[in-house]
């Protein structure tokens, strides 16, 4: 923090400065005057000797010789005429002052941010000390208020209380909940909540969230809506939070595309901070694609194989990227039943489709399928599909290594190329 007689000393140094510069611009332009009036004199003196040449002059378009000289240019400006150097004395003069006034008001700035960032630091150490003698002494809330007497000192209790109920669980954290009540810092935050600034919003959202509470779900609730990315995510992971019984029901609201981000997001926070995992089958079938796809990754992540129904259904989802996670998803999680389905399917499927379906027949092995992998290996002419195809087969075990052996002695069709290759263990 700067000291009173430091402040003194600057303005001095300023103002000294100022005057140091000043001066040899007011020596120029004394000097630059007086050598245009001697100059003006001259010309007034040769004008007169030789009038009759520079009238003739003048009538055949030639231009006055008081306009060769830069600095007795004249502008006329609504219906005022002065010279170029009284603008730049006027330009010089006012970039100095406008120098000036932002170096003061930049002092002036860091000035304050030193002074809240020594009362930031009394304060916490204050509220630490308070805290944890309100938790675990029993001491009153009334040194509370002594202290948090504004807008800045109430932030940096909420600050506080979050920092500390990180680490707080059961009574002590009932307790620091209630602390929050009492000294109605939740009106604050639900305040915060309702404000029209989205940054201002998300911070409401965090303290509601932290400090579990529920006065503010609407608000948070309406921000799923919001075309900001960063006060959608916020308001989901507040919501994730808040809620006990189904932290995900706010699935249902979304109508927003829920980014791959977002889904990463709140996958973390699912083993984070160890909640409850919903059954997600619940949500295959919403009209919001994006909420299916987070559903079918959180279904294929947690193993949940109880409603293999639903992910069925989901096969024949209209959107191409639905329909292929799906196909997936049955292949990583092994769906024997689903065989069939992929199957009859197949054959209406675009080419990344195909190519997955045929990769998920390779993760569930079954000699059920070998007749439909030789049909494709002989029928597609993809070579990519003829390897999966070919792939697929192997994973049968002995008949399937057996069924590619014959096809390799085949003469019908000239299959040695691709089948050596995916039989060679030297080949990843």
């Amino acid at each position: 923090m700067i000291s009173i007689n430091k402040k003194y000393q600057l303005v001095t140094v300023l103002l000294a400065s100022f005057i140091i510069m000043i001066m040899p611009v007011n020596c120029l332009y004394s000097q630059t005057q007086n050598n245009d009036t001697n100059i003006i004199k001259s010309v007034s003196i040769v004008e007169s000797i030789d009038n009759q040449s520079d009238e003739s002059l003048i009538n055949n378009g030639s231009v006055d010789t008081t306009q060769e000289n830069p600095w007795l240019w004249e502008v006329n400006y609504f219906g005022k005429s002065f010279y170029l150097v009284n603008a730049l004395m006027v330009v010089i003069v006012a970039s100095i002052a406008i120098m000036f006034v932002l170096l003061a008001l930049i002092l002036l700035n860091r000035s304050r941010l030193e002074r809240e960032s020594k009362l930031r630091q009394f304060l916490l150490e204050k509220y630490q000390s308070l805290i944890l003698d309100y938790l675990f002494v029993g001491s009153g809330i009334e040194g509370f208020y002594k202290i948090a007497s504004n807008s800045f000192r109430r932030q940096v209790l909420i600050d506080t209380i979050i920092d500390i109920s990180i680490n707080l669980k059961g009574e002590s954290g009932y307790k620091l909940q209630q602390l929050y009540i009492d000294l109605q810092l939740d009106k604050d935050s639900l305040a915060k909540a309702k404000s029209k600034k989205w940054h201002v919003k998300v911070k409401g959202f965090k303290e509601l969230a932290f400090m579990n509470l529920k006065e503010g779900n609407d608000e948070i609730l309406s921000a799923l809506q919001s075309k900001n990315d960063i006060l959608r995510m916020e308001a989901q992971i507040a919501l994730v939070r808040l809620s006990e019984e189904n932290p995900f029901e706010w699935l249902y609201f979304q109508t927003h595309p829920f980014s791959l981000w977002e889904q990463i997001t709140l996958h973390s926070m699912l083993i984070q901070h160890e909640i409850k995992v919903p059954l997600f089958s619940q949500w295959l079938d919403s009209p919001n694609y994006t909420v299916v796809m987070f559903a079918l990754r959180m279904i294929r992540e947690y193993n949940q194989t109880d409603n293999e129904d639903a992910i069925f259904e989901v096969l024949h989802h209209e959107r191409e990227e639905v329909r292929q996670l799906a196909v997936e998803v049955c292949g990583d999680l092994e769906l024997a039943s689903s065989l069939k389905i992929l199957k009859s399917r197949y054959k209406y499927e675009i080419y990344p489709i195909k190519i997955e379906i045929i990769r998920s027949m390779a993760k569930v092995p079954r000699e059920s399928m070998l007749g439909f992998l030789k049909l494709v290996l002989d029928k597609e002419d993809d070579v990519q599909l003829q390897i999966e195809s070919t792939k697929a087969i192997e994973n049968l075990g002995d008949a399937g290594i057996r069924e590619l052996n014959k096809l390799m002695d085949s003469e019908y069709k000239n299959y040695q190329i691709i089948i050596r290759h995916v039989l060679d263990k030297r080949i990843v």
